[in-house]
Order: C-alpha cells, then sequence, then structure tokens
C-alpha cells in the first residue's frame, strides 16, 4: 500500500512539474481572436548586432500578431541563439472553434497540425494563416517575453525576419512566404518588440446554428 502511495505522489510531482514548464492554455470563446495578416515589407539588406557568435542579416520589416498555438524549447540545433519556437496562427487559425478540431504540436524545428476526418477549414487557409518562428530576441526583457508565452494568448511580434550564420557552418535562411510548407517554410525573426495581449475577445463570431423546423 505504502508503495503505491508512493507511486501515485510521484505521478502527481512529474505531472505537476510538466505543468509549470507548458503552462496554462486558454480556451477562449469561439471566433476569431485575430483578423489581421502579418505585415512584412522589403527593406535594405543590413546586418544587425551579433548575438553570440552569430550573424544576423535582415531581409525583411516583419510584424505579426497571431494567437499563440504552441509553444517549444530545444536543447540543440541552434538553441543558443533560438531556445524557443512559436507557432502562430491568425485568421480563422486564431479561433477556438476551429482549433478544438486539431492536434498542434511542434517537433525538430517544425510545427504540427492533425485532425480526425476532414480538416475544420481549407488546408490552404491552415497554411496561409498559421506558422513556425525561429525568435531571436533582441535583448533581455524580449528573451523573457518569450519565454512566458503560453497557448491561447494573443501576441505582437516586431522586428525582421533574417537570415542568421554562425559557428560550425550553421545557416538558416527565413522564409518570406506565408503559404509555402517543409523545410524552408519557417519565419526565423529577429524580435525587437513584443506585446503580450489579456483578454481578448473574438471580433469575427460564428454564425449561429440554423434553427430546426418544428414537425
Amino acid at each position: 500500500m505504502q508503495s503505491f502511495s508512493n507511486i501515485c505522489m510521484l505521478i502527481s510531482v512529474v505531472w505537476g512539474v510538466v505543468s509549470w514548464i507548458m503552462g496554462p492554455n486558454i480556451h477562449t470563446e469561439p471566433g476569431v481572436l485575430v483578423a489581421e495578416e502579418p505585415v512584412q515589407e522589403a527593406c535594405p539588406a543590413h546586418d544587425l548586432p551579433k548575438v553570440k557568435d552569430y550573424t544576423i542579416s535582415a531581409v525583411a520589416t516583419y510584424n505579426i500578431r497571431g494567437r499563440v498555438l504552441h509553444k517549444k524549447i530545444y536543447y540543440a540545433n541552434g538553441n543558443d541563439i533560438v531556445p524557443y519556437d512559436v507557432a502562430l496562427g491568425w485568421g480563422r487559425m486564431s479561433d477556438q472553434s476551429v482549433l478544438d478540431k486539431m492536434t498542434i504540436s511542434q517537433g525538430n524545428r517544425f510545427y504540427f497540425y492533425e485532425y480526425e476526418g476532414g480538416a475544420p477549414i481549407p488546408e490552404k487557409e491552415i497554411i496561409a494563416h498559421s506558422s513556425n518562428n525561429h525568435l531571436i530576441a533582441a535583448n533581455s526583457s524580449v528573451a523573457w517575453a518569450i519565454r512566458g508565452l503560453y497557448p491561447g494568448e494573443v501576441v505582437t511580434l516586431s522586428g525582421y525576419l533574417v537570415n542568421v550564420s554562425g559557428p560550425n557552418s550553421f545557416h538558416w535562411v527565413t522564409s518570406t512566404s506565408r503559404t509555402d510548407t517543409g523545410a524552408g517554410a519557417c519565419e526565423v525573426m529577429y524580435v525587437e518588440k513584443i506585446k503580450v495581449e489579456e483578454d481578448v475577445v473574438p471580433v469575427v463570431t460564428p454564425p449561429p446554428p440554423a434553427a430546426t423546423a418544428a414537425k
């Protein structure tokens, strides 16, 4: 009996640690939280301040407001400059009623979505309204804010899309399209400003279910 109690206690402790690391997952009312598209503008190519031993070259200014779909910490493959990847969604990919029908995950520096049966919205719309972002913090305050993000929050990131080169032939090239997929489709972003919003309400709500006529 004592052994069973110890096992239960261990499971509770492990679950508590996992929950603390992952943070809460905000569940919102049905409806689109973020209606606007990311804004990308070409800029003259130039180097930004070095981060550790990495050279960071800006290719476009970038501003994105999105719902956090998932966040993952990495311990290899560029983790000293990008410890966190954050998947973001906008348009109907910020709608709780759509996300409830999907499973979002991250791994190997990619973002994945799954669903059972048919897609809740067209596949092309899923691709064009969500992204996996390798985030480089411009300073410690931004780094701290990225670390504290959790699914369901709405966040605005401002900075640059960048290419990165570093030790041991490290080289990342950012995507500059919201409609690509697979290797090379992730945005590599140098984040200068970050704003996390609280108590966001849907700006576009789904229509009510059609009334059923009495027979």
